[in-house]
C-alpha cells in the first residue's frame, strides 16, 4: 500500500484507526505507530510507537492543515526546552510521505498523567488523598512559574499535560504552548488568566484552597505574589464559560459523547458506554419491560434492568394521551433536561448516579417519548437512613450539610426534596430525580425556590423531632424568624 493511501486509511478510520502502521518521514526516519494513546479523528493521533527502532511517542497530525498544527507542537516543545522547562524531548519532527506531519519525542517508561492521578485522589475523599491531590497540584506549579516567567503560557491548561515519570514531572502538549511575551515574564494579567484556567478546571470546593496554591506558586523559581481575590473573580469567569461548553457538548458527537439524530430519534451516551448500550439503544422498551419495577404508570416508569451483566437503572417518560403529547412535544423532554442536570452536578462534584444514556422519540422536529439510563445507586434513601430523634453521625451530617452548602452556594434548587431523593452511599449524600433541577441566575427566584426545597426536606420528619431541629439550625439558607 503506498503511503498516501495509508495517510488516507488513518484519516478516515475515526475513532478505530488500525495500528500497528508503517509511517516514513521524508527526511528518512522510519515511525511505526504501535499503540493509540489519544486521538482526534481525522486530525491527530497520539501512539506509542518506535523512532528508527528506538521506542518513541509519535503525535501524527493529519488534518489539511497538518503542516502548521505540527510546527506549532514542534515549536512549542522548542520553547519550553528554551525556557528550561522540563519536557520530554525532542527526537524528529517533519513532513510525513503520504500527506502528515509527525512530531517525534522520547519515550517516558511508566509515565503517570498528572490529571489520571489527580482524579483519583481528589475524588475519594479520604483525607490522606485529599493531601496527595494537593501535593500533585503543587509540584506542577514551579514548571508553570517557570513557563510564565519565560513569557510562555498553555492555553488548554489542565493537569492532564504534566506526565510524572521517574518522580520527575514533565510539561507536555506543545500543540497548546504560546509565546505570550517573548522579551520577559507573563503580565500578572496573564498569569491570572492562565491560572485561573487550571484552577477552573478543578470543582468548587477546591476553590478555598487557591490562596494555599498560589503561595506554593510564588515561592517557585520565577514565581511572583498574586491577588488571591483577582484570581478567585476570574476563576469563577472561567468556570462559568467551561461550564457552558461542557453542557453544549453533552448533545453533539464529540470525544466524549457518541449523539446520534434521525427523523425518528435522538440519542446521546458516554462514548465509553456505548458498545455495551447499543442493544439498549435499538430497543429500550425491551429493557424497561423486563427490569424491576420501581415505579409504574402515569408519566414516567422507573426500572432496574441488567445490561451487559450491569445493573442500571431506566426511567422511561411516559406520554398519557395526544394533549400532553402537544403540551410536551415542542420541549425537551424530562429526560433530556436530567441529562443535563446530572452533568451539571457532575461537572461541581456532586454526587449523583453517571448519566450514561439519554433517548428521545421523535417525528421529526416533535418529540415523544423519552428514556433516561443512569448507574444504579447502592446506597438507602435518607428517609430510611436518618432516624427522627436522633442528629446524624458525623460522617453522614458532615456530608449532609457539605452537599446543601455547595448547592446553596452555586445558587442549585432540586426541585423535590423528598428524603427518596437522596442517598447516603460510599461517604457521600447523592442526589436523584433531577427533573426539575435548576440552577438559577437570579437571586430573588433562587432564594424563593430554596425556601421551598428547604421546607419540603424538613416535612420529610415529625416538625418537632430532634433531627428536624438539628436541620433547620444547620441548613444554610434560613431566613430570619424562619
Amino acid at each position: 500500500m503506498n503511503a498516501a493511501q495509508v495517510i488516507a486509511d488513518l484519516r478516515a478510520a475515526g475513532r478505530a484507526p488500525q495500528l500497528p502502521v508503517r509511517l516514513e518521514m521524508q527526511a528518512g526516519d522510519v515511525l511505526v505507530l504501535e499503540r493509540q494513546l489519544r486521538l482526534v479523528p481525522g486530525k491527530r493521533l497520539v501512539a506509542a510507537g518506535c523512532w528508527n527502532g528506538r521506542p518513541a511517542l509519535v503525535k501524527l497530525f493529519l488534518a489539511e492543515a497538518h503542516q502548521r498544527h505540527g510546527e506549532r507542537e514542534r515549536a512549542g516543545l522548542v520553547a519550553l526546552h528554551a525556557a528550561g522547562v522540563r519536557t520530554p524531548a525532542l527526537r524528529a519532527a517533519g513532513p510525513v510521505r503520504g500527506g502528515a506531519y509527525a512530531v517525534v519525542c522520547e519515550w517516558l517508561a511508566a509515565a503517570e498523567d498528572l490529571g489520571s492521578l489527580w482524579d483519583a485522589a481528589a475524588h475519594s475523599g479520604a483525607t490522606a488523598d485529599i493531601a496527595r491531590a494537593t501535593s500533585l497540584l503543587t509540584a506542577a506549579l514551579p514548571l508553570l512559574a517557570g513557563m510564565h516567567a519565560a513569557g510562555l503560557a498553555q492555553a488548554d491548561l489542565h493537569l492532564g499535560n504534566f506526565l510524572l515519570a521517574g518522580g520527575m514531572l514533565y510539561a507536555i502538549d506543545g500543540d497548546a504552548v504560546q509565546v505570550k511575551d517573548a522579551a520577559g515574564p507573563l503580565s500578572d494579567a496573564a498569569v491570572i488568566a492562565n491560572l485561573a484556567i487550571l484552577f477552573a478546571g478543578l470543582t468548587p470546593a477546591w476553590d478555598a484552597r487557591i490562596g494555599e496554591f498560589l503561595a506554593a506558586y510564588q515561592a517557585a523559581p520565577g514565581g511572583r505574589p498574586l491577588d488571591v481575590a483577582r484570581v478567585q473573580a476570574a476563576v469563577l469567569t472561567t468556570r462559568a464559560r467551561r461550564l457552558h461548553k461542557f453542557l453544549e457538548k453533552t448533545g453533539r458527537d464529540c470525544t466524549q459523547f457518541a449523539v446520534a439524530r434521525s427523523w425518528q430519534r435522538v440519542w446521546a451516551v458516554e462514548r465509553t458506554q456505548l458498545a455495551r448500550l447499543r442493544t439498549f439503544l435499538a430497543a429500550p422498551d425491551r429493557f424497561v419491560e423486563g427490569g424491576h419495577c420501581f415505579k409504574t404508570g402515569g408519566t414516567c416508569t422507573v426500572v432496574a434492568a441488567e445490561i451487559d451483566a450491569t445493573p442500571l437503572l431506566i426511567k422511561r417518560y411516559n406520554i398519557k394521551h395526544w394533549r400532553h403529547a402537544l403540551s410536551r412535544a415542542w420541549r425537551p423532554s424530562r429526560a433530556w433536561h436530567s441529562w443535563r442536570a446530572a452533568h451539571l452536578l457532575t461537572f461541581y462534584g456532586i454526587a449523583t448516579p453517571s448519566p450514561l444514556a439519554v433517548l428521545e422519540e421523535r417525528c421529526g422536529p416533535l418529540r415523544g417519548r423519552a428514556f433516561l439510563v443512569t448507574e444504579l445507586c447502592p446506597g438507602k434513601n435518607l428517609l430510611d437512613t436518618l432516624q427522627p430523634e436522633q442528629i446524624p453521625e458525623l460522617p453522614l451530617a458532615t456530608a449532609l450539610l457539605t452537599l446543601f452548602e455547595q448547592l446553596h452556594a452555586l445558587r442549585i434548587t432540586h426541585g423535590d426534596c423528598k428524603g427518596t431523593n437522596l442517598f447516603w452511599h460510599a461517604g457521600k449524600v447523592f442526589l436523584i430525580d433531577l427533573d426539575a433541577l435548576q440552577q438559577h441566575r437570579s437571586d430573588w427566584r433562587f432564594q424563593r425556590l430554596w425556601q421551598r426545597d428547604r421546607a419540603r426536606f424538613l416535612r420529610n420528619w415529625p416538625a418537632d423531632s430532634v433531627l428536624v431541629r438539628w436541620l433547620d439550625a444547620h441548613l444554610p439558607g434560613k431566613t430570619a424568624g424562619g
